[in-house]
C-alpha cells in the first residue's frame, strides 16, 4: 500500500510514525513545506506526480484546509481509501462522496475501555450521559507558544468545540445523534485567543437519551470523563487514568483498567480497521452528523 500524508504538523508526524511500522504500508510520501531528507515531498496536492499511484490518503492539515483537500481528492482519484483528521470541516459544508471511501479520525472510538463500555451497554437502556473534558490550553503542547497554535485561532478552525469534538462523536456513536440542543459556545477566560474556550450543551438524542457535555481550554486540572447511566448500572470512564468503573443497584463494583495504554496503539488500531473490517471507524456520514451538531451549536451562539 502506498500512502500520501497531507500535512506534517504534530498529528501528521504521529500518523507517519504509526503507518511506517505497519506491514501493510510499503511507502509513505508527504505534502509539506518542510524538506525531509530521503523522503519524497510535495508542496501541495496540485503538484503531486500521478496522484492515482497512492492507495491511502491521510489528510492531517489544519481544519480549515480539509474541505478543499477532500474535494480535490474526490474529483481526482477513484476507489481509494481517504482518512481525514477530525473534525471533518470547520463549519457545515456540502460535499458528496461517490468515488472513494472516506473515514474520519475520531480515535477515541479505539480506546479499549470505550470499546468495552460500548459492549456493556448494547443490551441496556441508557437514560443519561454526562461528559466533562477540560485542559488548560497553554499546557497542551509543551515547548510551543499556545497563542501561535491553530487552537487559538478561529480563522484556522481552532476553538474547543472543534478541537474536542471527540466528545460529540463518541456520545453520538453510543447514543445516536443529538437532535435537541441548548448550548453555550463562548470565550470567557483571560487566554490570549480569539477562539471559543468553553462549550456546554444539554440535549437529547433521537433515542430519547439525555446528554450533558462540557468541554473547555480553561481547566488547570486536566480531566476527561464519561458517565453513562442505565436502569441497571452506572458506568464511569476516566480517559486520563484509563479506568472504567461499573456499579450496579446493589453497589457491587467492577473496575477495569489499562494503565500502560499508549496513544499510538489506538492510532494503529484505527488505521488497521480502515484497511480491514471498517467496523468501528467513523464514517463520512457519521462525521457529517457530528458536523450537524457542531453547526447547530455554532448557529445558536453567533
Amino acid at each position: 500500500m502506498k500512502v500520501l500524508i497531507i500535512g506534517l504538523g504534530s498529528i501528521g508526524k504521529r500518523h507517519y510514525d504509526v503507518l511506517s511500522k505497519l506491514s501493510e504500508v510499503q511507502s509513505i510520501d508527504l505534502i509539506t513545506k518542510q524538506n525531509i531528507e530521503n523522503k519524497i515531498c510535495y508542496k501541495n496536492l496540485e503538484v503531486v506526480n500521478n496522484i492515482n499511484q497512492y492507495d491511502y490518503f491521510v489528510i492531517a492539515s489544519e481544519t480549515n484546509k480539509h474541505f478543499e483537500q477532500l474535494k480535490y481528492l474526490e474529483e481526482n482519484v477513484k476507489n481509494k481509501l481517504i482518512f481525514c483528521e477530525k473534525p471533518l470541516f470547520e463549519s457545515k459544508q456540502k460535499l458528496e462522496i461517490k468515488n472513494n471511501k472516506v473515514f474520519v479520525g475520531y480515535v477515541l472510538r479505539f480506546h479499549p475501555l470505550l470499546e468495552k463500555l460500548n459492549e456493556f451497554i448494547k443490551n441496556e437502556k441508557i437514560i443519561l450521559v454526562n461528559v466533562k473534558c477540560g485542559q488548560y490550553l497553554p499546557s497542551w503542547r509543551p515547548n510551543t507558544d499556545y497563542k501561535n497554535c491553530y487552537s487559538a485561532k478561529k480563522s484556522e478552525g481552532g476553538g474547543v468545540l472543534l478541537d474536542l469534538s471527540h466528545e460529540i462523536d463518541y456520545v453520538q456513536w453510543l447514543c445516536g445523534q443529538i437532535n435537541e440542543i441548548k448550548s453555550y459556545q463562548v470565550k470567557i477566560s483571560d487566554l490570549e485567543i480569539d477562539s471559543d474556550d468553553l462549550t456546554m450543551l444539554i440535549g437529547k438524542t433521537y433515542k430519547d437519551i439525555l446528554v450533558n457535555v462540557s468541554i473547555d481550554y480553561i481547566s488547570k486540572n486536566t480531566h476527561r470523563r464519561l458517565i453513562v447511566e442505565t436502569f441497571e448500572h452506572t458506568y464511569e470512564l476516566d480517559f486520563i487514568s484509563n479506568k472504567l468503573i461499573k456499579k450496579n443497584k446493589a453497589e457491587l463494583e467492577e473496575t477495569y483498567s489499562f494503565l500502560n495504554l499508549e496513544r499510538n496503539c489506538m492510532f494503529e488500531k484505527m488505521h488497521l480497521d480502515i484497511f480491514n473490517q471498517q467496523k468501528n471507524i467513523c464514517t463520512f456520514k457519521e462525521a457529517l452528523e457530528v458536523m450537524e451538531t457542531i453547526s447547530t451549536i455554532q448557529e445558536q451562539n453567533r
